[in-house]
């Protein structure tokens, strides 16, 4: 058994006097004392309230129950927050307090926090934490036994202040903080508490070889067959590799793919070979590391070494998403090496750089075309701003920036036809994207059938490209002949649809199944009537909208009123009844204003994402990022046909977009030109006002 010096790693510090209050008990009491004044708290969480959005759909919820003012601030912990506790409730880190509404009115509400706590504000954008109040000796270092303290000291000392064009840059230590950290590490050692001490040493390439010839056994016995679990791998790996001890290849073989990223840092001529067949696998991190190391061996510029790296993965027959990872890692090698030549260079210089660059790139014949593709598709959402920022990009001319913009433009239908968003990356960034397929032209029609015929294609993609063909009227029974064979074993998985913009595969399957009238319908609903999985029963439900009938509709509605938890049931009932009564969704959604049982805040998101029948926006919540939720606010609010209750919902949601409030946050980032049509459009509605 192993022990690490000095610290308690019980997580309960000294140890908790019988009958004295655990830190959850303490924090529950002073927040029983909270609210008043415009200012409320929600309960402390349950499972079912695990994001922030789920919070302010229980804040919703909270002031119609207590008849509180739609505009009360409030404040809350969900349930990923509350892993802040461990199991005896004692606080193990800072807990993340969330809030809605007014800040100033939050701050205040909140105080100082609870005696024997602190609350750290983190502005108009950020979450207030609340953390324990420590205290440290003359040199500023904690006890050793003080586990708050500990993890805030080690805290501050792993905080960067300051980074240069790609490595992040440490305080330096002092000597007694320097001594207090190997001090923690003597024999013999253990790592859950020496994690920490481990990466702030390392952050400074302070660990010494005895120090890593100790940790690494210990490592490799302790969390075999799981060496990434421990905090401090990549930093033990990083100082094996600085000492060359030994056994450090052995240890990146146990690794795999995970230790790319440390071998990028490391460059030589092994990492070079091991990143190499790593990438061949399609892992991005492999591909970002396996550039730097080749450039750094080879000495060669970037461009040219992705041109070599191209050609390899396509001999290699890498999967497809390796090339787009393989423009990522171009494109950000090119803009640090422009932000190294100009340290004082702010990050918007460097995005505006980083725009530039896949304009460049679209039309650079030392590149491959499939990385040319890579780059134009990067583009499309740069090329006006580059062309708005023509004349502020340092070292190149005007004149140069709008001659490269003409020629990504005159080349970019032939780059981009046959071509779509990579299926298999972050979800939310093919939400970003989800406005440019409201009026998909022929060759994006294509695209998605060819994409639902591949058996490559998985289920989020399948979700993503099924969903836009079927709501615009373009999926038939070639799709569903293509999903037939994969249904049972593929598509009845649980897949989260939380916060996108389309449902789960087999629900719109199904649909796609009934509205075609398809024997295959059939043996679809018998499995969606069976009690499990668990996981289909709050969507079943969503299969009415296919094929629907009165008897549907009915079943539906009863959901509706119940009170039960929403996760697109009005939505689908507007648009069930909408197809019945062959009218548009938006006069179905404005019907229901004001009646009895219909949840208000769920009605006003589904009045905005029903604003296009054919591209009806599935997400759980109205989306503030979103270039779509704005379009049809807008819509909504300028809609003749609508009431001036329905169009000051619209005008309401218009003005709380993060186009307004945090303009940067909108994803893909909102043109100048964009930015100043919405505040013109916001301006001309001033006399208007919205409703609460």
């Amino acid at each position: 058994m192993v022990v690490l010096v000095g610290l308690d790693t019980t997580g309960t510090g000294k140890g908790r006097p019988a009958g004295q209050r655990s830190d959850l008990s303490s924090i529950k009491k002073w927040w029983r004392t909270l609210g008043g004044d415009g200012f409320a708290v929600l309960p402390p969480p349950t499972r079912s309230r695990y994001t922030q959005s789920d919070g302010h759909t229980d804040a919703a919820e909270l002031f119609a129950t207590r008849s509180l003012s739609t505009d009360t601030s409030f404040a809350y912990w969900h349930w990923q927050s509350h892993s802040a506790f461990d199991r005896s409730g004692g606080l193990k880190g800072e807990l993340y307090v969330h809030w809605g509404g007014d800040h100033a009115t939050v701050a205040a509400g909140l105080g100082d926090g609870p005696d024997g706590y602190r609350i750290i504000d983190g502005g108009p954008q950020g979450a207030f934490r609340l953390d324990k109040v420590t205290a440290t000796n003359a040199d500023g270092l904690p006890d050793p036994e003080d586990t708050a303290g500990v993890r805030q000291y080690l805290g501050r000392l792993g905080t960067p202040r300051g980074r240069a064009a790609r490595a992040v840059e440490h305080a330096p230590l002092t000597a007694a903080e320097e001594s207090w950290l190997h001090d923690r590490l003597r024999a013999p050692v253990e790592l859950s508490g020496a994690a920490g001490c481990v990466t702030a040493l390392e952050a400074r390439q302070a660990l010494t070889p005895e120090e890593t010839s100790r940790l690494l056994p210990a490592w490799r016995e302790e969390y075999a067959g799981q060496l990434t679990e421990w905090p401090a791998w990549a930093d033990l790996l990083d100082a094996l590799l600085r000492h060359d001890h030994e056994e450090v290849w052995d240890t990146v073989a146990c690794l795999g793919p995970r230790a790319s990223d440390v071998l990028g840092a490391a460059p030589s001529p092994r990492a070079l070979d091991v990143l190499r067949g790593w990438s061949f696998t399609g892992q991005p991190n492999a591909i970002h590391a396996w550039l730097d190391v080749h450039r750094a061996v080879h000495g060669t510029d970037p461009v040219r070494s992705a041109a070599v790296l191209a050609a390899e993965l396509t001999a290699h027959n890498a999967p497809d998403a390796s090339l787009n990872s393989l423009f990522a890692a171009l494109s950000a090698a090119v803009t640090r090496d422009w932000r190294a030549a100009r340290p004082t260079a702010d990050r918007h210089a460097a995005q505006a750089f980083a725009a530039l660059t896949a304009v460049r790139l679209a039309t650079d014949d030392a590149l491959p075309r499939p990385l040319r593709v890579a780059a134009a598709r990067r583009a499309v959402d740069q090329v006006a701003h580059v062309r708005e920022r023509a004349a502020q990009h340092p070292g190149v001319s005007e004149a140069e920036v709008l001659a490269a913009a003409d020629r990504y433009e005159a080349a970019r239908d032939d780059l981009l036809a046959g071509t779509g968003p990579d299926l298999t990356g972050y979800e939310g960034g093919l939400g970003d994207l989800y406005h440019r397929y409201r009026t998909p032209t022929p060759a994006d029609v294509q695209w998605l059938r060819d994409r639902v015929a591949d058996p490559s294609t998985g289920v989020q993609g399948i979700a993503f490209c099924l969903e836009l063909l079927l709501t615009h009227g373009e999926a038939g029974e070639a799709e569903l002949e293509a999903l037939l064979p994969r249904w049972k074993k593929e598509l009845t998985k649980q897949y989260r649809t939380t916060y996108t913009e389309w449902r789960h595969p087999l629900v719109t399957l199904t649909c796609l199944a009934q509205d075609l009238g398809h024997p295959a319908a059939e043996a679809m609903l018998a499995w969606w009537a069976k009690p499990k999985p668990l996981w289909k029963t709050p969507v079943r439900l969503l299969t009415h909208l296919g094929a629907p009938d009165e008897a549907k509709a009915a079943e539906l509605w009863d959901f509706v009123v119940s009170g039960a938890h929403d996760t697109g049931h009005l939505m689908t009932w507007v648009l069930l009844r909408a197809r019945l009564d062959g009218t548009d969704p938006l006069l179905v959604a404005e019907r229901l204003l004001g009646q009895h049982g219909v949840r208000e805040y769920v009605l006003h998101r589904v009045l905005i994402g029903v604003a296009d029948p054919a591209q009806p926006l599935w997400h759980y919540a109205i989306d503030p990022r979103s270039h779509s939720w704005l379009r049809r606010a807008q819509e909504v609010a300028d809609d003749p046909r609508l009431t001036e209750a329905a169009r000051a919902i619209g005008l309401k949601t218009a003005r709380e977009h993060y186009v307004f409030r945090y303009p940067d946050q909108v994803r893909p980032v909102l043109t100048d030109g964009q930015l100043a049509a919405a505040h013109a459009w916001a301006e001309a509605r001033a006399d208007r006002t919205a409703a609460d």
